[in-house]
């Protein structure tokens, strides 16, 4: 039994799991420090943290339901109920963002000095912030490389995560963006730390505090985009349907796609395609060659599930690049 429990927590996505328990310990150590130092803008970014450790924790465990096999009742597997789970953080984040704008506007009215005592543990708390959740989204950049297959390395794995976090996994997406607006808010905190401690400008910790609650606005408008449209099925891209296009043609046997269609449910992908196939084969030779190309798409791992349906070629080429 304990075998089969770390197996199945095993499948879950790494970089949430890490990103839940790195932020859980930030968001205790600005609470704390906020409490001492009195700065909006820390407790700004801890309900950030806390917020984003409460959905990471969320999406970890949709990510391992999201990996179990397909049955009997559900066919298609249990791809999307990762989304569902996403959704549910975009709901915590909206909350967590809406404190933190009224706090931010309640610091605008009614501006609190900040404890000389807490300057230190502010900055400490606020270097750790930074190192943590830029070490976790460095790791998210990385995972959005892997599952979109991009070759990227070196610094170019920054230019590569912007440009193929559509293709990532959900929870990989939702902690990118998540621990992007991390980071920049934990910088815009310590900017206004370091400003307030210097020139006492206290009304700077109220326009902080909310501009923080914006980014978290944001980040959950993004999030719930992308997985409304997930939940409701979304086209493949283009490079993955010439992908599997190309290893239909890999058999020698097969003349023409007909029809192809794609559907993109989380990081796999379910392909229905009409291939044609040469003149004059009989209907168990034909057979053969369906299910050869069948088991060559499925064992591409991004590939959960595959329905192809034959006939004899028409004349007519139907499919173009």
């Amino acid at each position: 039994m304990q075998d089969s429990i770390i197996s199945i927590v095993k499948k879950g996505n790494k970089s949430s799991g890490i990103a839940m328990i790195g932020n859980a310990i930030i968001a205790a150590s600005k609470f704390i420090a906020g409490a001492v130092s009195g700065s909006g803008a820390m407790f700004a970014t801890a309900m950030h943290s806390s917020a984003d450790a409460v959905n990471q924790g969320f999406v970890y465990i949709g990510s391992i339901l999201a990996e179990k096999q397909p049955t009997t009742r559900f066919p298609t597997g249990f791809g999307r109920v990762i989304n569902i789970f996403c959704m549910v953080a975009v709901i915590v984040v909206t909350i967590m963002a809406y404190e933190t704008i009224r706090e931010g506007w309640h610091l605008l009215q009614e501006p609190e000095g900040s404890e000389g005592g807490g300057f230190l543990l502010n900055l400490l708390v606020l270097f750790l912030n930074i190192t943590v959740d830029g070490a976790i989204l460095i790791k998210a950049m990385k995972e959005i490389n892997i599952e979109s297959r991009s070759n990227a390395k070196g610094l170019g794995i920054v230019r590569g995560a912007f440009k193929n976090v559509g293709r990532a996994a959900p929870p990989t997406r939702l902690v990118f963006y998540e621990d992007l607006v991390a980071v920049t808010g934990a910088l815009l905190a310590l900017f206004a730390v370091v400003v307030i401690s210097i020139t006492h400008f206290e009304l700077l910790d109220g326009f902080v505090t909310i501009l923080i609650g914006l980014l978290m606005i944001a980040v959950a408008f993004r999030v719930g985009y992308d997985n409304m449209v997930g939940l409701i099925g979304v086209a493949a891209p283009k490079d993955i349907e010439e992908r599997v296009a190309n290893m239909i043609f890999k058999d020698e046997d097969v003349t023409d796609i007909n029809k192809i269609r794609i559907l993109q449910e989380g990081r796999y992908y379910h392909v229905e395609a009409l291939i044609e196939l040469r003149e004059g084969l009989s209907l168990a030779v034909a057979d053969d060659i369906k299910f050869r190309v069948q088991d060559n798409l499925l064992s591409d791992p991004d590939i959960s599930d595959v329905g192809i349906s034959i006939i004899e070629d028409n004349g007519v080429l139907d499919w173009k690049k």
